[in-house]
């Protein structure tokens, strides 16, 4: 039976070589990649769908039309988040707008 310093010694190298073959393949990989993306005129759209992160981060943080009304002050809610204390503990049916 091996000893355990011997193990741990070829777990190291094994990783290394890992570490190695998958640093390789990735670059023939992209290298790949790119080749092809030329050869076709190929564009983020083509390559992911249309949809970009800039469009994706258009509808982030828009409003939200508000869902109830304080009879008394006026004031609205949406329905998100913590609500405030003019709603708290009642019938929401009661403030809807």
């Amino acid at each position: 039976m091996e000893s355990l310093q011997a193990l741990m010694q070829q777990k190291e190298a094994l990783e290394l070589k890992i570490q190695q073959a998958r640093k390789e393949q990735t670059a023939a990989a992209v290298a790949q990649c790119r080749e092809l993306i030329a050869q076709y005129d190929l564009t983020e759209a083509d390559l992911f769908g249309g949809r970009t992160r800039a469009r994706a981060g258009l509808t982030a943080g828009s409003k939200v039309a508000p869902k109830y009304r304080d009879p008394a002050t006026g004031a609205t809610w949406t329905g998100r988040g913590k609500p405030p204390k003019w709603i708290q503990d009642k019938n929401r049916d009661d403030y809807l707008i």
